[in-house]
């Protein structure tokens, strides 16, 4: 069934082009659409007005026309990737999007807990699963997130984890041992998310870098040597600033 017949997307923001500032991706240049809404409540979440139902008044109900329009009036035309996000994305109806823009070129990722599966997972270029670590103060829901691999089938996927403590850095070891034919990105957490109702620039710099620091010495000296270790870029950049 085409997204045309569905519920509209809720959305956030859409922004860009600018970087990926994050996992497998960073650096590349993309469109994000940022969808409202979220099944989980992390501690340390950085998009609380995507994901705080407080802040449902300022998410736009959109067509699949809609964002599209929006997403070839940011790119001028020219095909780039394409990261949905939010909040949680799988909970929206993306396929009609997924497929009008592949059909014109565009590429498309989503990040996403792995806490629901969809079968549009399938037609992505890069599915990337974020399981929440202990810090976060959820729980892994293990059949879902098996579900998840199932759906996105042949298409690219891959691991990334946020690591605040060492609690976390044990849950992404037991997470990547359980699906060893994917690839792992390991980020150090960010301890000053923006309020809700602000868009709060600075951040502890000098902390990120410590725990960055921290991380690289626990994976080298575990000989962990699969997994790749990266800053939140976007941060570096531009500390919790919405839109870049």
């Amino acid at each position: 069934m085409s997204d045309q017949l569905s519920p509209t997307i809720r959305v956030s923001e859409i922004f860009g082009p600018t970087i990926q500032g994050e996992g497998a991706l960073i650096g590349l240049p993309t469109v994000f659409v940022r969808t409202g809404g979220c099944d989980y409540r992390c501690s340390w979440c950085d998009t609380l007005h995507a994901v705080d139902p407080e802040h449902r008044d300022s998410w736009i109900p959109m067509t699949t026309e809609d964002i599209w329009s929006k997403i070839m009036e940011l790119s001028g035309g020219k095909p780039l990737m394409v990261t949905l996000s939010g909040g949680n994305p799988a909970i929206q109806p993306f396929e009609g999007l997924i497929r009008l823009g592949r059909g014109n070129g565009y590429r498309f990722a989503v990040e996403t807990q792995g806490s629901v599966s969809k079968r549009w997972f399938g037609h992505l270029d890069m599915l990337v699963l974020s399981p929440k670590p202990p810090s976060s103060g959820m729980d892994t829901d293990w059949p879902s997130l098996d579900a998840c691999l199932v759906a996105a089938g042949d298409a690219e996927t891959v691991l990334k984890f946020v690591v605040f403590d060492d609690a976390d850095y044990a849950y992404a070891r037991k997470v990547a041992a359980r699906y060893p034919d994917l690839s792992v990105y390991l980020q150090p957490g960010n301890h000053t998310p923006p309020p809700a109702d602000d868009d709060q620039e600075s951040v502890d710099q000098e902390g990120l870098l410590n725990r960055l620091d921290w991380l690289i010495s626990r994976v080298s000296g575990d000989q962990w040597f699969d997994a790749r270790v990266l800053p939140q870029l976007h941060v570096v950049l531009w500390g919790n600033k919405r839109g870049v």
